[in-house]
């Protein structure tokens, strides 16, 4: 293994206890440059982004894209939970907002949304793992503060590991709601309006169709479709 641990070696400083094996591995090549007797690293083959190698991680040892596609999994299971729940929140919000413009309920939920809106993802995570998953308001911790699922996953029951997982999934997923939730609710709320002060819903109503009728099955269906349009924008993020 080589150590550099001499003034001769050109190596930054935070690599001299690497392995000479690590850098092949990673597919650099260690040579040593005739002119100066120094020590340079040169890469063996063309690596980058547009080939599938994303670099190699000195701090776990590893390809970036391995312990990124070890992790995909979670991403994609929160990401996913989360656009759905956040439309099936947000979306009958948005509806009965419209339906009580002006109320108490819908300056309520405004504010509420609003500040939610305001408060960045992280300081909120702060906030909930400070009330949550310590004892400074409740006398034990109640959600866990870190982990994708409990320890004695392998012993739990199918109850058991839907909890446990529920449990370790409920912080994460409130904070990757957050942002979304205003922009949703509000969007779906403005679009069911101005489908409301149409002509074609004021025809529905003299033909004599139910009150029901006419925004479930006429409004709300044109107003899903600005929402609709920013699904993929969503599954993106």
């Amino acid at each position: 293994d080589f150590k550099w641990e001499t003034d001769e070696y050109q190596i930054l400083p935070e690599y001299w206890d690497i392995a000479e094996e690590d850098w092949k591995q990673a597919n650099w090549e260690i040579k040593k440059e005739i002119d100066n007797e120094n020590i340079a690293l040169v890469m063996t083959k063309r690596q980058g982004v547009f080939t599938g190698y994303l670099g190699h991680s000195s701090k776990h040892n590893e390809d970036v894209g391995t312990l990124i596609w070890n992790r995909l999994h979670i991403s994609a299971f929160i990401g996913i939970t989360s656009f759905i729940i956040s439309y099936l929140v947000c979306i009958p919000l948005g509806i009965m907002k419209a339906l009580r413009h002006g109320s108490k309920f819908d300056i309520f939920s405004s504010a509420c949304i609003f500040i939610g809106y305001s408060i960045p993802a992280y300081a909120f995570g702060l906030i909930m793992l400070l009330i949550f998953s310590t004892t400074s308001v409740f006398d034990a911790p109640i959600l866990p503060s870190r982990g994708w699922r409990p320890e004695d996953w392998e012993q739990l029951t199918l109850i058991g590991k839907f909890i446990g997982q529920l449990r370790h999934c409920i912080l994460p997923m409130s904070c990757f709601m957050l942002a979304s939730f205003a922009g949703l609710t509000v969007l779906m709320k403005n679009s069911l309006m101005e489908n409301l002060s149409q002509d074609y819903v004021r025809t529905a109503f003299a033909k004599g169709l139910s009150e029901k009728t006419v925004i479930v099955y006429h409004a709300v269906r044109n107003s899903l479709i600005p929402l609709a349009t920013g699904i993929g924008g969503i599954i993106g993020m």
